[in-house]
């Protein structure tokens, strides 16, 4: 076994005997349960009170029960709940080590550590990706049970690029975080930096410079805030692809050269 596969398996141990990726994946999956319950609402809003699932006075936002609302909000819940779930994985994976006190050992063991960091991503690509496929199928089979009009296979395949494509640009930019968890030595400095970007890419996004920021794109390509051919260009790509490749450098470079004996 090489040294990535050995740091692979002891990355992909962590995981498993951790409660993390259980509670992340049932986070995220609360997205297709909620906008089911809404799609249920919306078809009745008085059979919704009259079962409780509503109050009396409960004001509903103005939608329509089928499946381009459904897969808009799956959609928007991607965009936001993504980066904000997906941070989380990140900083558990790389700021742990720090918080545990244990990456003194960790890089004593005979692995490099550009290893270390490779099976660190691999798991985090591989869990988050996990994560939006599996929601993705959860409100298949919620937005089926429901039973809504408005089902084709062309919105199908918009959809899936949508929703899946917009799961891949958030993990492009998952380096960044890392690389704020690594350098802060822990879990906070990478939770502020977190609730930095989101906030800051809900206010490009509104000021119409969401297409040159790297946190907006995943949620205008989503199409949650409209056609993404209106505000999306190729330079929007170009600007996600090397801001992952900056994150991955300078979180390598970071691991490899800072001083790792406190």
């Amino acid at each position: 076994m090489n040294t990535f596969s050995s740091a692979l398996y002891t990355e992909s141990l962590k995981a498993f005997r951790s409660k993390v990726p259980l509670f992340t994946t049932l986070g995220f999956l609360i997205a297709p349960l909620v906008g089911g319950l809404f799609m249920i609402i919306l078809k009745d809003p008085e059979a919704a009170k009259s079962m409780g699932l509503i109050g009396t006075k409960a004001q509903l936002t103005t939608g329509t029960a089928d499946w381009p609302s459904f897969f808009n909000l799956l959609a928007q819940a991607e965009a936001v709940g993504g980066a904000i779930l997906f941070a989380i994985v990140t900083i558990w994976v790389f700021g742990r080590e720090f918080s545990d006190r244990t990456v003194k050992e960790l890089l004593s063991l005979p692995t490099s550590r550009e290893a270390i960091v490779g099976a660190k991503f691999t798991v985090i690509a591989t869990w988050t990706f996990f994560m939006t496929v599996l929601s993705f199928g959860v409100g298949l089979l919620v937005g089926d049970a429901v039973v809504i009009p408005g089902w084709s296979g062309e919105l199908f395949r918009s959809a899936t690029v949508d929703i899946l494509g917009a799961g891949v640009l958030t993990i492009l930019l998952l380096p960044l975080v890392a690389f704020i968890a690594s350098s802060g030595r822990g879990f906070m400095p990478a939770f502020g930096w977190t609730i930095f970007t989101v906030a800051l890419a809900q206010i490009a996004a509104v000021m119409g410079w969401g297409g040159w920021l790297p946190w907006s794109i995943p949620a205008l390509f989503s199409g949650a805030m409209g056609p993404r051919t209106e505000s999306l260009g190729i330079h929007s790509y170009v600007i996600v692809l090397l801001a992952s490749a900056f994150g991955l450098f300078i979180t390598f470079y970071w691991w490899r050269n800072a001083d790792q004996t406190r």
